[in-house]
């Protein structure tokens, strides 16, 4: 039986854990599905502490008359202590003039490298290969990735799980083939944005917050305000040569992180449309459905 739900509220927070059975081991495949779509159960909030007591008001020393300048020595001159005092804060501004200077030289180079990385994307017309998934807990799972662009995507995940996570263009289908069941998001409420529009620009379409050019290879850390929940953090992790991607690491609203490390990539190859299918309940969706198992 494939259950449909409607179209969701957004903002509203959705445990993927209720889908597999109340065992351990697929509690755990749940907690997997919440990592790659960057959503978790909220934690409980933590009782409200008592308002600390409202500080004295502090009495304002009374007002001291002008001093008179000193003769010989004309309203406005500085002495010896101010003088000092001027030369320090000379000097000090000086690292930070020294720095500003510098910094558009910095801010050109992440800008290449996030055009390079808006390159990769967009060269992607198809990918297939294969992924680890590493929970918040340590846990792996690994299983095959799929993508045809724009829109479509599926992770399928290796036995015993009986879990998949297909995109159709318009949805993101979690489906428990065990027990025939299906849960459906907008796929503008997940993380996976990155990977399955046209064309993107992660500067424009996300929020670039940092780029590092490290000694294993170029990171890119984003922030997505749109997911459920609220704000995700995505980091991207390519080769040095900013030719392949190697990972990426979704920190969810609620501070859970969760990382998935990809091989095997092949860009090009064709892939069969069926595979991203998703039965609504509709009866055109229930005609294509048998026509596909036959």
């Amino acid at each position: 039986m494939t259950g449909r739900r409607p179209h969701l509220a957004a903002g509203s927070l959705l445990v993927l854990a209720a889908l597999v059975q109340p065992v351990p081991a697929q509690a755990q495949l749940g907690a997997f599905i919440d990592g790659i779509l960057g959503r978790k159960e909220a934690p409980a909030p933590e009782p409200e502490a008592a308002p600390p007591p409202p500080a004295p008001t502090p009495k304002k020393p009374p007002a001291q008359a002008a001093r008179p300048a000193k003769e010989g020595k004309p309203p406005g001159s500085q002495d010896k202590a101010g003088q000092d005092r001027a030369a320090t804060a000379k000097a000090a501004a000086r690292p930070a003039e020294a720095a500003g200077k510098a910094a558009p030289a910095i801010e050109a180079d992440a800008a290449t490298l996030v055009a390079q990385a808006n390159a990769y994307f967009n060269g992607i017309t198809t990918l297939t290969g294969t992924f680890i998934q590493i929970g918040a807990d340590g846990r792996r799972i690994g299983g095959k990735l799929t993508l045809s662009k724009p829109g479509r995507l599926r992770f399928d995940y290796d036995q015993p799980s009986p879990l998949e996570v297909v995109a159709d263009g318009t949805s993101v289908a979690v489906r428990d083939r065990k027990l025939g069941t299906q849960d459906l998001y907008f796929i503008s409420q997940t993380p996976l944005k990155f990977l399955l529009r046209e064309k993107i620009d992660l500067a424009r379409d996300l929020t670039v917050t940092d780029v590092g050019n490290d000694p294993g290879g170029v990171r890119i850390v984003t922030e997505d305000r749109s997911t459920l929940g609220g704000t995700s953090k995505i980091q991207l992790f390519f080769d040095s040569e900013m030719k392949i991607l190697n990972q990426w690491r979704i920190t969810d609203p609620q501070g859970y992180q969760t990382t998935v490390q990809l091989s095997n990539l092949q860009k090009g190859r064709t892939v069969e449309a069926s595979q991203f299918f998703i039965n609504y309940g509709r009866a055109e969706d229930k005609a294509m459905q048998k026509q596909l198992q036959q």
